[in-house]
């Protein structure tokens, strides 16, 4: 069954610089916004429709699951999540960041978390009524994840820069918010009110 999208006209859409931080490369190396795509798609829809889609606009969906509680980053890809199921609050940029953004996702929305931006679960709104929060979790094509902390001493911000950006619109194919330059985006976002 073919996914159906919000209009992209009118698709709300949150964007997030957030600076290196200690060890935490997030979006400085390369410039590229945390991107959050408000109620792009019903949140009835299946996880199967979802990875069927996201393989159109080359992406490889590589796992169903939640976030790790405990903060990380991928220097070697992007990640773009698609929530299923569920509320959670997610925290990117690193705990002690005071440029860190806490925001709340649900069924729906998508977020394109470019590499290096530290992310993880700060909690599971749903999971007391039985709605654990669920993503597919997607990678461009030949692009392998690796698992980074912040420790002391990490030293990704190179690999992180040389990441090739996305060439298709995760959800929207040619055409789309990850592909635009910051003013389209700006102007977009004035206009719907994001």
């Amino acid at each position: 069954m073919p996914l159906t999208l919000h209009p992209l006209s009118s698709l709300r859409l949150s964007t997030h610089h957030i600076p290196t931080f200690r060890s935490l490369p997030n979006t400085s190396p390369h410039s590229h916004p945390l991107y959050i795509y408000h109620s792009a798609y019903p949140p009835s829809t299946p996880p199967s429709t979802l990875e069927s889609h996201l393989r159109t606009n080359s992406l490889t969906p590589q796992w169903r699951y939640t976030m790790y509680t405990r903060t990380h980053y991928h220097s070697t890809t992007h990640e773009v999540l698609c929530v299923y199921r569920g509320t959670a609050d997610l925290l990117f940029g690193g705990e002690e960041n005071p440029e860190r953004v806490e925001v709340r996702v649900q069924a729906g929305d998508m977020v394109v978390v470019p590499a290096g931006v530290a992310h993880r679960l700060v909690r599971d709104v749903g999971e007391k009524q039985g709605e654990g929060f669920m993503m597919v979790g997607a990678y461009p094509e030949g692009c392998e994840w690796d698992m980074c902390y912040g420790e002391e001493g990490e030293k990704k911000e190179e690999a992180v820069k040389s990441v090739q950006w996305l060439k298709r619109d995760p959800l929207y194919g040619e055409d789309g918010p990850v592909l635009w330059g910051e003013e389209k985006v700006r102007e977009h976002q004035k206009k719907v009110g994001s």
